[in-house]
């Protein structure tokens, strides 16, 4: 009598999950960004937002809250219902690298947060002010050893991708270069631009239209191979620094526990924009990003690999919360 109910609750069970996976979505879905807004990783997000409501003949409305390196927003969908109609779109920050700096947050990335797909990959370069007197890779490392602790680079913050990269390069590198946290990209290029900052590590959209204006140079790109959107850009590890990789991206998640059927639409409808070449050309490649296509699977299988990577980096880095 009892396996008997067990097989009556399990088919119940699987029945309710197909009906709502079914009807799902019938209401409007909140996609959190724990970014302000205009930002790159803001940008793909309504993108794609816009791209999934037409899918989904539903509203998905892009919500930013920014804050605690990420945290408030990534805790929101954390504590969630999971019904899938919450999602979180952000970058390496909050999947793997916080919890490497934190002795306390308020989500477990990996526990809290159920994966739906890798979006895109970014292309962090290493750029720098003219008033560098180098014009290459090799050139500014030596002039690097030759002028120890005057030259400068901009993070985000303690713990932020370009703080933890550049960390990474100054340690291969085997150079003395002093961090500057900023609270943002544009003020960081301001300062490059005038001369009063002298690297920073992000992505190629940021410094692009700047080095063609003359205003700054692109020495490499920290990437595992050369751009396609630049082929002529060496990497790090082939210009100077042999083994550098800074591998970046984009992804999305939903609260744990959220119905699988759930997830595997959202993740098929994510790979089907992807896939469309209108879509990549104007939106992703236009911001010198690269569109990543996996299975669930597959990325968190590449999220349990990042965690611990980004371990070691953090702790090689010596990065610490501010």
């Amino acid at each position: 009598m009892t396996y008997f109910i067990k097989c009556v609750v399990f088919v119940l069970f699987v029945s309710s999950t197909l009906v709502f996976a079914q009807s799902w979505p019938s209401k409007s879905i909140r996609m959190i960004v724990p970014y302000t807004t205009g930002g790159g990783t803001d940008s793909v997000a309504r993108s794609l937002a816009q791209q999934l409501s037409k899918t989904w003949g539903q509203t998905v409305l892009v919500e930013n809250h920014p804050g605690a390196a990420t945290m408030i927003g990534a805790d929101l969908v954390a504590k969630a219902a999971a019904d899938g109609y919450t999602l979180l779109f952000s970058d390496t920050a909050t999947f793997v690298i916080n919890q490497h700096l934190y002795a306390k947050m308020p989500y477990r990335p990996l526990v809290d947060l159920a994966p739906i797909a890798q979006v895109v990959q970014l292309a962090p370069v290493l750029a720098i002010s003219n008033a560098v007197p180098v014009n290459n890779l090799k050139e500014f490392i030596a002039y690097a050893k030759s002028n120890p602790g005057k030259l400068s680079y901009a993070s985000f913050g303690s713990g932020s991708y370009p703080n933890v990269i550049s960390e990474q390069f100054k340690r291969m590198a085997n150079v003395d270069i002093l961090h500057i946290p900023y609270k943002g990209s544009a003020a960081a290029v301001t300062d490059m631009i005038g001369g009063q900052l002298s690297m920073l590590m992000v992505t190629l959209s940021v410094f692009d239209q700047l080095e063609k204006a003359g205003k700054l140079k692109i020495l490499a790109t920290a990437t595992g191979k050369r751009l396609s959107l630049r082929p002529d850009l060496p990497t790090i590890s082939e210009a100077g620094v042999p083994g550098y990789l800074a591998n970046v991206w984009f992804g999305m998640a939903a609260t744990a526990g959220t119905p699988d059927v759930v997830l595997d639409k959202i993740h098929a409808d994510i790979v089907k924009i992807l896939s469309e070449p209108n879509f990549v050309d104007k939106v992703i490649k236009a911001q010198s990003f690269e569109p990543v296509i996996t299975t669930r699977s597959e990325f968190i299988s590449f999220l349990r690999s990042e965690e611990l990577r980004w371990g070691q980096l953090v702790r090689d880095s010596g990065a610490k919360v501010e």
